[in-house]
């Protein structure tokens, strides 16, 4: 069962299959490349492009986006940062409050990789007083963001006590702020008029705050705001830098969810049947440790070439189905499932497969799958 029955090949199928083990993370590089130029389709200026790199964590990933001209990037953990700064991209945010050990790990990279400039995100003045205080320790001034709590409520301030924030980071010695962060990572309603609506209504708060600081004769803000059920919201704003990350891999749970969209599916979860316990049961070896187990069971993947499937148990190495089909379907016969959370499947291996032209020709390493890197 690896082809319809029709004559159109899929466009997930893979002509040497039997080179793959499974279950295995599969990219395909021209529809990554085609989630970059449609990326770039919505803005005037790819300068407001600040993608986030949390999906693929991924050098050759970073750098087909280098190659389209992207120069700005976001990220969420050291090792991602380094990942950047190995591809020699020109400016990096870390969207993350470093604390102790990660403040001196940042100053490491801002050492070791001269040619890329790092920020990160302070959203306390305890916070902002420490990494000012380390980084003058080696002579540095690194730059950040003040984070905006603008509705998610997991970090940043909240708009009213920014402005005195801002002002006492200004006087640090250590730190240059550059701007103001607002992910809205709690707005992903599916209609695109009401998101419009509500991404609009969290953001007031951060254009009062711009206005704000530029009547105090402080410098005016860089903004770095939303993701990417926001993003074609933030496109329209000339003042905003974009920072989508799903959007180069993509995934069943935004495709379901934000049909206004059009990326493609761009990563999938291969599979191989195992073992048939009865008529009607398959069971793929495709676990806990091979898809993102967070959603219900119903929820963490669609296996494309086998529809119809009612899910009847996940565990650590098995995913047990039921389907009518069963009896047509043979032990090892291959499953392509999308992941309904590509960013946490990306995240369970150490390497992807890399398909073109409907063949397995290369695997990338997912290198900052690794908190740790080179230090």
């Amino acid at each position: 069962m690896n082809s319809t029955d029709n004559l159109t090949v899929p466009w997930y199928q893979i002509n040497n299959i039997d080179q793959l083990d499974t279950p295995a993370l599969v990219f395909y590089p021209e529809r990554i490349k085609q989630n970059i130029d449609i990326l770039k389709s919505y803005v005037s200026d790819v300068n407001r492009l600040r993608p986030h790199v949390k999906t693929h964590k991924c050098a050759e990933v970073t750098c087909l986006m280098l190659d389209a001209g992207i120069t700005k990037y976001k990220c969420a953990t050291i090792a991602e940062a380094e990942m950047l700064g190995l591809c020699q991209a020109p400016d990096v945010l870390l969207a993350y409050q470093p604390v102790l050990a990660k403040v001196h790990r940042l100053i490491q990279l801002i050492f070791n990789y001269p040619q890329t400039t790092f920020s990160c995100l302070v959203d306390n003045a305890v916070s902002a007083t420490m990494i000012s205080s380390e980084a003058d320790k080696f002579g540095y001034r690194i730059n950040v963001f003040i984070d905006v709590n603008v509705g998610m409520n997991r970090t940043g301030i909240l708009p009213a006590d920014l402005f005195e924030l801002y002002k006492f980071c200004t006087s640090l010695s250590g730190i240059a702020v550059k701007g103001l962060h607002a992910y809205d990572g709690h707005i992903y309603e599916p209609d695109l008029l009401k998101r419009t609506q509500e991404c609009l209504e969290a953001f007031a708060p951060v254009k009062q705050l711009v206005a704000q600081i530029k009547e105090a004769g402080l410098p005016e803000p860089v903004i770095v705001a939303g993701g990417t059920p926001t993003f074609p919201v933030f496109a329209k704003m000339p003042d905003v830098e974009c920072s989508p990350g799903t959007f180069a891999l993509w995934d069943k749970g935004y495709g379901s969810l934000l049909q206004d969209l059009p990326f493609l599916p761009a990563a999938l979860v291969v599979t191989r049947v195992i073992s048939k316990p009865d008529h009607y049961t398959l069971c793929l070896d495709m676990g806990h440790k091979a898809v993102a187990a967070e959603n219900e069971l119903a929820k963490r993947v669609q296996i494309l070439n086998l529809p119809n499937l009612q899910f009847l148990g996940h565990s650590e190495e098995h995913l047990v189905v039921r389907t009518k089909e069963a009896n047509t379907i043979n032990i090892s016969d291959v499953f392509y499932g999308l992941p309904v959370h590509v960013c946490p499947t990306c995240a369970l291996y150490d390497r992807a497969g890399v398909v073109s032209s409907g063949a397995l020709t290369d695997e990338w390493k997912i290198i900052a799958r690794d908190r740790i890197i080179n230090y």
